[in-house]
């Protein structure tokens, strides 16, 4: 691979939507790094306040926090123009709740990232910029044609059940939430062909780990696993032979940080972002996981399948290989167990501060 190119900056780095999941393990990661991080957040998703409480204890001047919303222009114009990186999470993440107000969806999601890119291009020297999207941009996949087994949806084609989707897969927007984070999408990309601007954008798949706070509309692994510690009944949409690549959290910020120090191989793409074959795992499969962990049984009833939900999606990375030399470490077993551990140790210990402020 030929050398790459470094950008440094003494700005800080800037995290929208920084006091989530996602954003606590990069902003800890960074602040450990040296980095000045500041957290632009409207905390608006229940639990993200104790993440944010972690952070400033752990990291003291390190991590500086302003509480704002990216559709306020000014506020998100004031915060990137001293920013010397974005990373670009704040959003509407969950397809449900785009389904019962699509309109606060389309604001949060794509006018709000189109804020922060006017606010980019309004800046003499623009920062660069990091946006998380979605598999969703795929829509379906209403092309792929499966077989069944006991646990999991097996593609026909060996092709993408053995290297996933690519970057070249049309884009076929479903659902609200689609749409808005489509929408985002392609501006972000758009942006840097036609005004220059320095950015990147990162289509995920299902990411876990600790200070996630999961819930039946989003975060699915760590609301199964939560479920299985609460006792609580778990409710699976179809019938759970659902396949997708799960991928620990810090193998994301891995991807993050050598994305932000290499932008020279990033900038004006789309990535493909997720734990690939090695690491997929089905519904079912992961409550297989969590019955071993557990030693118990999880009540489980069923529901029909929700619109937009695909039978199979696992992420080919082999772009951001290629890119910044990016692979995925952690297992499915030993990420799941971590999680487990975490949550076991953090959220049911009664003793424990976060426990607390939930």
């Amino acid at each position: 691979m030929a050398k790459l190119t470094r950008f440094k900056t003494d700005k800080p780095i800037l995290i929208t939507g920084g006091a989530g999941f996602i954003g606590t393990n990069l902003a800890d990661r960074l602040a450990l790094s040296g980095s000045d991080v500041l957290i632009y957040d409207n905390l608006s998703r229940a639990g993200v306040e104790t993440n944010l409480d972690w952070l400033r204890k752990r990291h003291d001047k390190k991590v500086s926090f302003i509480l704002g919303d990216i559709r306020d222009k000014k506020a998100i114009g004031d915060a990137v123009s001293s920013a010397g990186h974005i990373f670009h999470f704040a959003a509407q993440t969950a397809v449900t709740t785009s389904l019962t107000n699509p309109m606060d969806d389309f604001e949060a999601n794509t006018v709000g990232t189109l804020n922060i890119l006017e606010a980019v291009r309004s800046c003499s020297s623009p920062p660069t910029l990091t946006f998380t999207s979605t598999n969703k941009v795929y829509g379906k996949l209403r092309h792929i044609s499966y077989v069944e087994n006991e646990t999991r949806y097996i593609p026909s084609d060996t092709n993408i059940l053995y290297k996933g989707i690519a970057e070249d897969q049309p884009l076929d927007f479903y659902s609200p939430y689609g749409c808005s984070k489509g929408s985002a999408d392609q501006y972000v990309l758009d942006y840097s062909r036609i005004y220059n601007l320095p950015t990147t954008v990162f289509r995920m798949s299902c990411i876990y780990g600790p200070h996630q706070f999961g819930t039946e509309d989003q975060g699915w692994v760590a609301h199964f696993t939560i479920s299985c510690l609460s006792g609580s009944e778990l409710t699976i949409f179809g019938n759970g032979k659902q396949v997708r690549d799960i991928l620990f959290v810090d193998d994301l910020v891995d991807a993050f940080i050598l994305a932000k120090d290499n932008f020279s191989r990033v900038k004006g793409k789309a990535f493909n972002v997720g734990g690939g074959p090695q690491n997929s795992i089905s519904l079912i499969e992961l409550i297989n996981c969590l019955k071993d962990l557990s030693g118990g049984a999880i009540e489980i009833s069923y529901d029909p399948k929700r619109p937009g939900d695909q039978e199979f999606y696992i992420s080919d990375t082999t772009d951001l290989a290629k890119a910044i030399g990016w692979r995925p470490k952690t297992s499915v077993r030993a990420g799941i167990e971590y999680l487990y551990s975490w949550l076991k140790e953090y959220r049911f210990n009664e003793h424990s501060s976060v426990r607390a402020a939930l």
